[in-house]
């Protein structure tokens, strides 16, 4: 299923230079906003390249953003992974905007798609793990739902850091609306 605006288009699945561009987007912004360095970036490939083989199982999915006006660059993406929490519950992955389109309805876009695939398999629970500062993702979490449910210190992605668990319970609706992409 394919998503088409002026701006951007939302693919479903793989695509060329996939794995490249989406750790690039990570590895680029999380080392100049927030000091992380190789050992972020290659949890983040090793875990990429271990997701997208299992694109098989109707429970994964991967959407990614690209732009017409850059020649079908990737720009952003999203996932579920269905499989590595268990329990019927999906793991939200690789939610990331490159630099100069968020705020532009892409982020609520992307993660308005994840959702409604989440609720159609009937996932008891969404979860997602990231870190205390950024601010625009949790408001953006929240208004789609999910609450936070732990908070902790931790230094997994090379830095010493407040680690953050978000969750959505399956089928909940946000406590605001969810704008339409106009």
């Amino acid at each position: 299923m394919t998503m088409d605006t002026d701006r951007f288009q939302i693919i479903e699945g793989a695509a060329p230079a996939a794995l490249e561009r989406v750790v690039a987007m990570h590895a680029g912004y999380y080392s100049r906003e927030h000091g992380m360095g190789e050992v972020f970036e290659r949890k983040v490939a090793e875990g990429l390249t271990e997701f997208l083989p299992r694109l098989q199982n109707p429970r994964n999915r991967l959407w990614l953003a690209t732009s017409p006006s850059l020649g079908g660059q990737i720009v952003g993406s999203i996932a579920i992974d269905g499989e590595d929490l268990g329990d019927g519950q999906a793991h939200l992955r690789w939610y990331i905007l490159d630099d100069g389109w968020r705020a532009q309805g892409l982020g609520s876009a992307l993660l308005r798609r994840a959702i409604e695939f989440v609720d159609q398999e009937r996932f008891t629970r969404t979860v997602l793990w990231t870190f205390k500062g950024l601010d625009a993702a949790r408001h953006l979490y929240e208004r789609h739902g999910f609450g936070l449910a732990e908070e902790y210190a931790g230094a997994q992605w090379g830095v010493n850091l407040v680690e953050q668990r978000f969750e959505r319970e399956g089928g909940a609706v946000p406590t605001t609306g969810i704008e339409s992409l106009g």
